[in-house]
């Protein structure tokens, strides 16, 4: 995988909370909003492929640590004013994943979870991913790539990161699935 942005290996400090353009918003979790997440948690869409349908106190908990940290950052996503899906961005530098490829300082990865699942299926998680990847990339101008980490059998997950720029690079096998590496390049500058 080449690099267009030469990357600084210096340490990068916290994810950005990236600008989505209009019908898109997005905006940093509160620990009001882990009624919200536990809730989408638990929808079985969700809960097969998260793993994480846990107690709301636990919520509660993983919420406030992500926002204590620098690792990563829980979001919420909302198109046309509505709330929609569960985003978490990540540093991969300080992630598990790092050993699994060529990892820059400043790549960023994601989790994306739509809540409602009649909202899945009509073309809105490929607009996302897409709008997402792109106001990353402009939000941390030194981050080469973007990841994404879905569970292999997740058919669907792949088909849309396939339509938003994403390559499937590599099987990798984490503690707790085996996943498929997608990766999408920030583009050369013209």
């Amino acid at each position: 995988m080449s690099s267009a942005v030469p990357q600084d290996e210096g340490e990068p400090g916290p994810p950005p909370v990236p600008v989505l353009a209009a019908p898109w918003s997005l905006r940093p979790a509160t620990p009001a909003d882990a009624a919200t997440v536990h809730a989408w948690m638990h929808r079985p869409h969700v809960a097969t492929r998260w793993d994480q349908a846990w107690p709301r106190e636990r919520w509660d908990d993983e919420i406030a640590h992500q926002l204590a940290g620098g690792h990563s950052r829980p979001c919420l996503v909302s198109h046309d004013g509505a709330e929609l899906a569960y985003v978490e961005i990540y540093r991969v530098a300080h992630d598990g994943l790092r050993e699994h490829y060529d990892a820059g300082a400043h790549d960023l990865g994601l989790h994306v979870a739509i809540g409602e699942e009649d909202r899945t299926g009509a073309g809105l998680g490929t607009a996302l991913l897409d709008a997402l990847a792109g106001a990353l990339l402009r939000a941390d101008p030194r981050c080469a790539r973007i990841v994404l980490e879905p569970e292999e059998g997740n058919a669907a997950m792949h088909r849309a990161l396939a339509k938003a720029g994403f390559a499937a690079t590599a099987r990798v096998a984490l503690p707790h699935k085996v996943a498929v590496l997608h990766v999408r390049d920030r583009a050369p500058a013209a």
